[in-house]
């Protein structure tokens, strides 16, 4: 699927076009729908569905009708009637709904592709994977990184082992299908998951550089890169009404092409569950009031965030848990708007913090959200580089 980057004039919050096709759907970003035209989404429309001959699309308005799409014209009266519907969900302190079309066209008869699309050649299997290293080990189980034999493709798999039925094994395996749907530069691809046994192994892209939780204290000019990256990542998320439920530095993964992305979010209610059932233990990132045991939403992910960066911006090993006074980033090393990015994202009471849609707006956001993946790069080779110059001097 091409994604499309183009750009919104509400916001600078992105939108999703949901493309609803018969073997499921496809979602794409979409950062500048002013500069979006009829035949780029076209274009979209006929990568997800190579078997058909797309000619048109549709829309439902309010009262559930379809309504073609052939041209510019037509295409700015569906984004027109998006925006009033999306502003009326804001007014009313929801997340807007995806814009759903529905493509027109005939079938060709060919072949068809597999639900996965030309990510990985279809549908992994444990006698296909080569596993080569761990890359790490927690309470969520092991990550390896594996070779796909058949595909050739390095990737990242997360072996989880579960005491769980084949009745949840089966529900698990349904849940996980949204992952085929995420197409977000700031998430991680997904490429598969079957279960062996008691254990289920999710197959994913690899990033070469790894996760924040591994680095010494990050600059705040690489910081403010990654950050603008991982609040992109969840605003995409968070458009497909998904909540993370994990942003912790462990889970903010980069690359040596200073590559942003996030992982592990929480799609399927049942796998966090049984994890949760699992494995014993407390998180640090958690929310006063998910650690209370209380409802959350949306802005338990937020207080994440500014306890992350907090984290990964000061070298903090291990931050309490935070169920009275939120922890205060020390004066002097850190800009404003730094202290007052995490301070607003950790404020004692949910509805005190950022919205979504007022997180990229936020002043150290806005300073560092120039694309220059460069000194992202940079940075992540130079770490590199300096770890191997250890392990190799203390092999000597």
């Amino acid at each position: 699927l091409i994604i499309l980057c183009l750009s919104q004039t509400m916001d600078t919050e992105a939108i999703v076009i949901r493309i609803k096709t018969p073997s499921g759907d496809m979602d794409s970003s979409v950062d500048c729908p002013a500069l979006l035209n009829f035949n780029d989404l076209l274009v979209a429309i006929r990568d997800v569905m190579p078997e058909a001959t797309v000619t048109a699309f549709e829309y439902e308005d309010e009262v559930g009708d379809r309504i073609t799409v052939r041209s510019d014209e037509e295409l700015k009266a569906m984004l027109s009637y998006y925006y009033n519907t999306a502003s009326e969900q804001r007014v009313n302190g929801l997340l807007p709904d995806p814009l759903q079309i529905f493509p027109r066209g005939k079938e060709r008869r060919t072949v068809g592709r597999s639900r996965a699309g030309g990510r990985a050649g279809g549908r992994m299997n444990a006698q296909d994977i080569s596993y080569q290293e761990q890359l790490g080990h927690g309470n969520g189980g092991t990550v390896y990184k594996a070779f796909h034999v058949l595909s050739r493709r390095v990737l990242a798999v997360k072996v989880i082992p579960l005491d769980i039925t084949a009745e949840l094994q089966k529900q698990i395996m349904s849940e996980l299908e949204i992952l085929y749907k995420c197409d977000s530069p700031y998430i991680i691809t997904f490429f598969s998951a079957f279960f062996v046994e008691n254990r289920i192994s999710i197959c994913t892209e690899f990033m070469d550089g790894g996760s924040l939780d591994v680095y010494k204290r990050i600059p705040e000019h690489v910081l403010g890169r990654i950050a603008v990256a991982v609040v992109k990542g969840l605003t995409y998320l968070w458009s497909l009404k998904i909540l993370h439920r994990d942003v912790k530095p462990s889970n903010m993964l980069v690359n040596t092409r200073g590559q942003v992305k996030l992982c592990d979010f929480g799609v399927s209610t049942q796998l966090v569950n049984s994890i949760a059932k699992t494995y014993v233990g407390t998180n640090a990132y958690m929310a006063p009031e998910r650690i209370s045991g209380e409802q959350y939403g949306i802005h338990a992910d937020v207080w994440s965030v500014g306890i992350s960066f907090m984290e990964v911006g000061s070298a903090s090993a291990h931050l309490l848990l935070c169920v009275c006074d939120p922890p205060v980033l020390p004066v002097g090393p850190f800009s404003e708007t730094f202290v007052h990015f995490v301070t607003q994202c950790m404020r004692r009471l949910p509805k005190e913090r950022p919205a979504p849609n007022n997180l990229m707006d936020h002043a150290f956001i806005v300073q560092f959200n120039d694309g220059n993946a460069e000194v992202v790069s940079m940075w992540v080779c130079r770490c590199l580089e300096e770890r191997r110059a250890q392990q190799a001097q203390g092999r000597v």
